[in-house]
């Protein structure tokens, strides 16, 4: 994911709601959100094998964003999705602990959010630092955790007030399918070019081979209305989604 708002244990129905845009390139092969054979749900990145936001059968969820700075970027590195992917499948919440203070550094610079309906953890790989978040809402994109980019701080915002009654899907896909781009002196520099910069400071990015491919909507709480829905935002290949979590 390249931008994720987050509701932990704010909701009176809700304790855990998430509305996230996944950023990348059109021609990178792509299955959408789907039951995998080993019953998570999630999309599921072809070329690597590997998915940026999903859950277990069980309730554990993660979603991991990536760290834009290209002077640490390395070609050699294994994919980030890897990791989302492992843990959903293979590890609990406490065993996912030791693993990234063990290999979280041998991957470019990442951001991931995981736990369970009982507990959430933000995990900075730049920093290699865990934090148990407390009940609130949260911001995140291709920096820190509630980094003041100014999509962070407009979502973010703007979920909040969402959120003070049922959760209204249709106006959390409209909020995450805005194309406005930010004041230009109010941009991040996060070493790239500033027209780029620009062009990426937008909720839902649209350039020519790279943009929004798709907006997911999780809500997961302890009863039947549970839900995990995305959008494609790739208009040739327009669909919604939607699996009702056990």
């Amino acid at each position: 994911m390249c931008l994720i708002n987050i509701a932990w244990q704010t909701h009176d129905i809700y304790p855990l709601v998430v509305l996230a845009n996944r950023d990348e390139f059109y021609a990178r092969p792509t299955q959408p959100l789907h039951k995998w054979n080993s019953g998570i749900l999630a999309g599921k990145d072809l070329q690597d094998g590997g998915t940026w936001m999903g859950v277990a059968p069980d309730g554990r969820f993660a979603a991991l964003t990536n760290y834009r700075d290209p002077a640490m970027m390395r070609t050699d590195r294994p994919s980030r999705g890897q990791i989302v992917r492992q843990f959903l499948e293979e590890m609990s919440v406490s065993e996912l602990h030791l693993w990234l203070e063990k290999y979280g550094a041998d991957y470019n610079g990442f951001n991931l959010l995981y736990g369970d309906l009982d507990t959430l953890y933000y995990y900075s790989s730049v920093r290699n630092e865990r934090s148990n978040l407390s009940s609130g809402i949260y911001g995140l994109s291709n920096a820190s955790l509630d980094s003041p980019w100014p999509k962070v701080k407009k979502t973010t915002l703007a979920f909040h007030t969402m959120l003070q009654g049922p959760p209204d899907t249709n106006l959390m896909f409209n909020l995450f399918s805005d194309t406005t781009l930010a004041e230009e002196d109010a941009l991040p520099d996060t070493g790239i070019d500033h027209e780029l910069e620009h062009q990426l400071s937008a909720v839902c990015i649209r350039l020519p081979h790279y943009g929004t491919r798709s907006t997911a909507i999780l809500l997961a709480g302890n009863n039947t209305g549970n839900r995990y829905l995305e959008r494609s935002m790739i208009p040739e290949q327009h669909t919604d989604l939607t699996f009702h979590l056990s």
